[in-house]
């Protein structure tokens, strides 16, 4: 798909249109892996692995943004955040922007709480959160969870077994529990209810410490990306987190 260098930018989050063509014209933009300067907003160019530069930043061209956070503490999954910053203020301004999409600018796929850490998945495709989101696909979600008191098999039982939250007579339960050690464990799940992790040690007489997510589906949190970093999730990534079901 050919478009002209304007609308490259304008899609990618850099702005208005004018804006953009005012970026073009006056010399900040370079296209192709040496940056060769273009000055002709209306010049059109292939997307398809489309390497450019603004103000000396590197961008690949990305038709949908398929992102991985390692959110830190102290963060709100909001765009407009209360007590805390917003985790989106973590991304670059363009990833925040990006147009031609139902909602400008990459969605969180779900939320964490502001003290929970972790594997945190953005994206600009509607159909791609909703395949991750959705209850009825039961997206497994491994969580790493720090508790007040020592574990005891009666909890890790019941938690596999289910138990009764406020807000629904079914019971929910753990996909996967394993203790860890006394005071930690590994619990899988495949719904998304408010603060699932912390109402279900609370049903079975114990306290959350810290949590922190590790996996959705097949993707796991690098060792390597820190807290506050993020990446763009790899072709192979969004497939196996997609099922086929891309936009």
């Amino acid at each position: 798909m050919k478009l002209s260098l304007q609308d490259i930018l304008f899609t990618q989050g850099f702005g208005t249109r004018r804006i953009c063509s005012g970026l073009v014209e006056q010399g900040h933009v370079g296209v192709g892996p040496q940056a060769q300067p273009c000055a002709d907003p209306s010049s059109l160019w292939e997307t398809e692995g489309l390497v450019f530069t603004v103000r000396g930043e590197r961008w690949l061209f990305q038709r949908r943004a398929y992102l991985m956070l390692n959110k830190p503490a102290g963060f709100e999954c909001s765009h407009r955040p209360g007590a805390h910053p917003s985790v989106y203020t973590l991304l670059p301004a363009p990833l925040r922007q990006r147009a031609g999409t139902a909602a400008a600018g990459v969605q969180a796929v779900g939320r964490l709480d502001q003290d929970t850490t972790g594997l945190l998945l953005l994206s600009d495709d509607g159909k791609f959160i909703h395949r991750l989101t959705s209850p009825r696909h039961h997206v497994p979600k491994v969580y790493d969870v720090t508790v007040r008191h020592p574990l005891d098999a009666a909890q890790l039982r019941r938690l596999l077994e289910g138990v009764v939250l406020a807000d629904d007579p079914r019971p929910v339960r753990a996909a996967g529990c394993d203790r860890v050690d006394d005071l930690r464990l590994r619990l899988t799940l495949t719904e998304g209810k408010y603060h699932q992790v912390k109402r279900m040690l609370a049903a079975v007489g114990n306290r959350v410490e810290q949590l922190h997510r590790s996996a959705i589906g097949p993707v796991c949190l690098p060792a390597d990306l820190a807290p506050g970093a993020w990446r763009w999730l790899t072709p192979d990534e969004v497939k196996a987190l997609a099922g086929g079901a891309l936009s």
